[in-house]
């Protein structure tokens, strides 16, 4: 190297290196630069749409959450209303059947005082045809008999 330098070798250096730039920076740099800028542009549009995805997916999850603890509680509900149908239905049933009962022990004991009266005015008349047969047994001759005859004294 020599100082000074030779002017002309350094201009056209400088023209050259300045040419060369010019035209990788239209045929290399720039398409480069640009295809790093489109390929940065797709990468965070896709990372926007994934977030947006993402997102739409979360209210998707709870709005599927609401839905179903909504079909839960109705079923619940429906549930919970069948069974005091049930309960209601087996208290009436049950009042049914006690009231049929009563109805049958009240026939029953109805019945059975019938019965029970009609034997005891049997056994009375029984008892008075047996004490009757024992009277005329004892005295001999008939009771009709000697009841009209008394009563025949007695005009």
């Amino acid at each position: 190297m020599h100082i000074p330098p030779n002017w002309g070798t350094f201009f056209a250096l400088i023209v050259s290196f300045l040419v060369f730039w010019f035209i990788f920076s239209r045929l290399f740099f720039r398409p480069f630069l640009n295809l790093l800028a489109e390929r940065e542009r797709r990468f965070k549009d896709l990372n926007d749409r994934t977030e947006e995805l993402i997102r739409q997916a979360r209210v998707a999850e709870e709005e599927r959450e609401a839905w179903l603890a909504e079909l839960r509680k109705g079923a619940i509900a429906r549930r919970e209303t069948a069974r005091r149908k049930a309960e209601e239905d087996a208290a009436q049933m049950m009042e049914a059947a006690k009231a049929e009962a009563r109805d049958t022990l009240e026939q029953v004991r109805v019945k059975i005082e019938t019965e029970l009266r009609a034997a005891e005015s049997e056994l009375e008349q029984m008892g008075h045809s047996l004490a009757s047969e024992l009277a005329e047994r004892v005295l001999g001759r008939p009771l009709n008999a000697g009841a009209a005859t008394t009563t025949g004294k007695n005009n």
